[in-house]
């Protein structure tokens, strides 16, 4: 095995084995292959992890631009500045005295649908947030339980100031329940929370229904949170117009060859067999310290399965902003017509919005 490479400050846990998974290495970067990482990652890793995604390193809410269409988009920035006054807002002493904060609840919710700058308003909030604070999606939180246990996670997240859950999954009632509870046990201590969430199976609203549906599944929470619902359109498709991108095998081979970084090359049955292989909570660390993924022959997936795990690679590369390059069909329809009607329609769409705009040649 070779030595470890340092990723982002730490050493990485992929190992490329064999002759097969061997570096190559030419004028422009490196070349690997997906199907040879074998990422692994522990509790202090997926601790490492909890902060913004490397595209919201930046959030704050002055660089949030609403869409004057859509008036929810400002209206919301204006509720998340008063849920930050308890912390931006410190009274004074004497006789210049600041006027006390506004009472607020310690929760808040982001409802709507996808690209309308939901997480980007959950960074923001963050970074405003003083102290101690995470941020992660419902799969890492629940993946650290896993990690480190239920007592020694709420041991560890017990007196930041801030929690901030994006992706907060509606169709797994057990690790719903599980979070529900690990929440209302940090909010009992004084820790706010703020979260964003999928829409659940079956509710075809295009977040129309999420409201009800996260606050019902939190039961014990949700006379604590503020929804906030956010219209609007996709951003994305505001500056990416058009469908996913897919090239021929010679303007393939250019393109890889144009990476400056790493990239895997991989065909897409063989990715998609291994996504299988690797739990979701990985991925983060499975397309750590790549630069590009590149994949033979995308095709139309028959199953709903394949397809979730896609959704959830999909979304761990839109975070970490790995360009996207393939042969085949474009990437905006290896969703079938039957899985974008049935109910999980809102997360094929959403990974169909980020595929759009990574496989976008660079501009």
């Amino acid at each position: 095995m070779p030595a470890p490479r340092i990723l982002n400050g730490h050493e990485s846990n992929i190992d490329t084995q064999g002759e097969a998974g061997a570096l190559s290495t030419d004028s422009m970067g490196v070349t690997e292959r997906l199907v040879d990482r074998r990422p692994t990652i522990s509790g202090e890793q997926i601790v490492a992890h909890l902060v913004p995604p490397r595209q919201f390193v930046g959030a704050t809410l002055d660089s949030y631009r609403p869409d004057l269409d859509y008036p929810s988009q400002a209206a919301a920035v204006d509720e998340v500045r008063v849920f930050t006054a308890k912390w931006t807002d410190v009274a004074g002493r004497g006789l210049f005295r600041r006027r006390r904060p506004p009472e607020t609840l310690p929760g808040i919710y982001f409802d709507g649908g996808f690209g309308v700058g939901k997480t980007h308003l959950l960074a923001a909030l963050w970074h405003a947030a003083p102290g101690r604070k995470y941020f992660g999606t419902f799969i890492e939180y629940t993946a650290l339980v896993g990690a480190l246990g239920y007592a020694p996670t709420i041991a560890l997240l017990r007196g930041s100031s801030l929690v901030c859950i994006d992706e907060f999954e509606l169709d797994d009632p057990g690790d719903t329940r599980l979070m529900s509870r690990l929440l209302s046990e940090l909010v009992a201590t004084g820790t706010r929370i703020a979260a964003t969430s999928n829409t659940p199976p079956n509710a075809l609203g295009e977040g129309r229904f999420a409201a009800a549906d996260f606050l019902r599944e939190i039961d014990a929470l949700a006379a604590q949170f503020l929804t906030l619902r956010i219209d609007g359109l996709d951003y994305r498709r505001r500056t990416v117009e058009g469908h996913a991108t897919a090239l021929d095998e010679a303007d393939f081979d250019a393109a890889v060859a144009s990476i400056d970084g790493t990239i895997t090359v991989d065909d897409f049955d063989a990715a998609v067999e291994h996504l299988a292989t690797v739990h979701p909570s990985r991925y983060v660390t499975l397309v750590e310290g790549l630069d590009a993924v590149a994949f033979h022959g995308v095709h139309e997936l028959a199953s709903q399965t394949d397809a979730l795990r896609l959704v959830a690679f999909v979304d761990r590369l839109y975070d970490a902003q790995v360009r996207v390059i393939n042969t085949g069909i474009p990437f905006d329809q290896v969703f079938a017509e039957d899985m974008l009607a049935g109910g999980y329609r809102k997360k094929y769409l959403r990974a169909t919005s980020r595929l759009i705009s990574l496989t976008s040649p660079p501009r």
